[in-house]
C-alpha cells in the first residue's frame, strides 16, 4: 500500500501514470502489430475485425462497473486506514468478475451473429467479424479477473506489478499475432481467427501472472476464499459507483455502432478506413488516459482522508497533463494524419478515409482529455452519475443528428466526424459544470 494523502500531488500523479503509460504504450504496440497483420488480410477482414472489436466497448462497460467501484471503495478504505474493508471489497470484486465473465461468454456467443448482421457492410464482413469474436470471446471474459486484480492494486496506490504483467502479455501477443494470423513458422495461417486467439492466450497468461502475484507477494489485500460468499451490501456500494461509469462505455458502444450503421452503404473499404482510424486513435489516446486513470486513486485516497484541497489540486494537475498530451497529438494529426495510418493498408480508399477521420476528429482530442480527467474525479468522489449524464448528452447532440443526416441526399462520411467534434466539445463543457457542482456538494468537510 502507498499513502497518497501526503507529499506532492503532481509527483504522485507522475509516479502512478508513468508505469501505466509505459504499459499502455506497449499495449499500443500490440494494437499496431495486430492492425498491421489484419490489414494485410484485406479490406473485408479489417472491416470485420474493426466492427467486431467495437464489442470491446460493451465489455469495457462491464469492466468499468467492476473496476471503478473497486478502485473507489478500496482507495477510500485506504484513506480511512480500514484494511478489513479494503480486503472485503477486493474479494467481492473477484466474485463479481467470475459472474460477469460467465455472462459474457453466454451472451457473446449467442448474439455475435445478430450484432454483426446489423452493422456490417456485406456477408463477407459479417463472417470475418463473427469468426474473430468467437476466438476472442474467452479473452473478453477473462478481462474481468484482470481488471479486478489490477483495480485493487491501483486503489492501494500500487501500479508497477500491473504494468509489468501488462507488458509481458503484450509481448506475448505481439509474438503470437504473426504466428497465428499469418502462419509464421507454422505454415498454417488462421487469419482473423488467429487475431482473436492471440489476444485470448495473452489475456489468459496475464490473469495467471497476477493471480500468482496476489497469492505470493501482495499483503494489504489478499485472496481469501472465505470472503467470496456474496455480500450484497458490498455489491450495492460497488455497483452504485461503477454502474454509471460502465454506462459511459455502453454509450460509447452505441455511438460506434451508429457510425458503422450510418456508413455501411459506403462499403467495406469505408468501414475498414473508419476502423483503422479509430483503432489508431484509441492507441495514441492510451498515454493520456494513463494520466487520467491516476486521478481516481490519488484523489480517492485524499477524499477518503477528507482533504478537499488535495482533491482539487489533483484535478488541476491531471487536467493540465492529460490535455497537454492531447494537444501534441492534435498538432501531429493536423499536419500529417496519413503518416499514422498509411502503413496498415495498401488500399488508397481505406487510407484516405482513415486520414480524413483523424484530421477532423483530432479537434476532439483536448476536450476528450479533459473529459477523462473529470470522469476520474467523479470516480474518486464516489459519484459517477454526472459523468454518465455528460456522455448521455451525445445521444441528442450526435446520435440523433447522425441518424437524420445519413438519410439526406448529399450525405458524406465527413459529416459524421464534424458532428462528433461538436458533440464532444459540448460534453466537455457539461462535464466541467457538473464537476464544479460536485465539488461544491462533496468537498464541504474542513481540512
Amino acid at each position: 500500500m502507498k499513502d497518497l494523502t501526503q507529499g506532492s500531488i503532481p509527483k504522485h500523479i507522475i509516479e502512478m501514470s508513468v508505469p501505466m503509460a509505459i504499459g499502455m504504450l506497449v499495449q499500443t504496440l500490440y494494437f499496431l502489430v495486430d492492425l498491421y497483420f489484419v490489414g494485410r488480410l484485406g479490406d473485408v477482414a479489417l472491416a470485420g475485425v474493426s466492427a467486431a472489436g467495437n464489442t470491446m466497448f460493451m465489455v469495457m462497460a462491464l469492466t468499468q462497473i467492476l473496476g471503478v467501484g473497486t478502485v473507489a471503495l478500496i482507495s477510500h478504505a485506504v484513506g480511512r486506514k480500514d484494511q478489513v474493508d479494503a480486503n472485503l471489497v477486493f474479494n467481492q470484486s473477484l466474485l463479481l468478475a467470475a459472474i460477469l465473465g460467465i455472462a459474457t461468454l453466454v451472451f457473446g456467443y449467442g448474439l455475435a451473429g445478430s450484432y454483426m448482421g446489423a452493422i456490417a457492410a456485406d456477408n463477407e464482413t459479417i463472417t470475418a467479424g463473427v469468426t474473430y469474436l468467437y476466438w476472442y470471446m474467452p479473452g473478453l471474459a477473462l478481462q474481468f479477473a484482470l481488471v479486478a486484480m489490477g483495480s485493487a492494486l491501483r486503489g492501494t496506490g500500487i501500479v508497477k506489478p500491473t504494468m509489468i504483467v501488462q507488458m509481458l502479455t503484450v509481448v506475448l501477443n505481439v509474438i503470437l499475432a504473426p504466428v497465428l494470423i499469418a502462419g509464421w513458422g507454422t505454415g498454417r495461417p488462421m487469419g482473423v481467427a488467429g487475431a482473436g486467439l492471440a489476444s485470448t492466450l495473452a489475456i489468459a497468461a496475464g490473469v495467471v501472472m497476477l493471480w500468482i502475484y496476489f497469492r505470493r507477494l501482495e499483503k494489504y489485500v489478499s485472496v481469501e476464499r472465505a470472503l467470496w460468499r456474496p455480500q450484497f451490501p458490498v455489491w450495492k456500494r460497488m455497483l452504485g459507483i461503477g454502474f454509471p461509469a460502465g454506462g459511459e462505455f455502453f454509450l460509447m458502444f452505441i455511438f460506434m455502432a451508429v457510425i458503422y450503421w450510418a456508413i455501411r452503404d459506403f462499403g467495406a473499404a469505408a468501414q475498414a478506413g473508419f476502423g483503422l482510424g479509430s483503432r489508431v486513435m484509441q492507441s495514441v489516446f492510451l498515454p493520456a488516459m494513463a494520466v487520467a486513470f491516476s486521478a481516481p486513486a490519488v484523489a480517492g485516497q485524499n477524499f477518503g482522508a477528507k482533504l478537499p484541497g488535495r482533491v482539487r489540486e489533483t484535478f488541476l494537475w491531471t487536467a493540465l497533463m492529460s490535455s497537454g498530451f492531447m494537444l501534441g497529438l492534435t498538432i501531429l494529426c493536423q499536419f500529417n494524419a496519413s503518416i499514422l495510418v498509411s502503413g496498415f493498408s495498401s488500399d488508397p480508399e481505406v487510407v484516405t478515409v482513415a486520414a480524413v477521420f483523424l484530421t477532423i476528429i483530432s479537434w476532439n482530442f483536448v476536450p476528450t482529455g479533459f473529459i477523462f480527467t473529470c470522469s476520474g474525479l467523479f470516480q474518486a468522489m464516489g459519484n459517477t452519475w454526472p459523468a454518465m449524464l455528460s456522455t448521455a448528452t451525445r445521444l441528442l447532440t450526435f446520435v440523433v443528428p447522425v441518424a437524420w443526416v445519413s438519410t439526406t441526399p448529399n450525405f458524406e462520411i465527413r459529416d459524421v466526424w464534424l458532428l462528433s467534434v461538436m458533440a464532444v466539445a459540448i460534453q466537455a463543457v457539461i462535464s466541467y459544470l457538473l464537476l464544479r457542482r460536485e465539488f461544491g456538494l462533496r468537498l464541504r468537510f474542513t481540512e
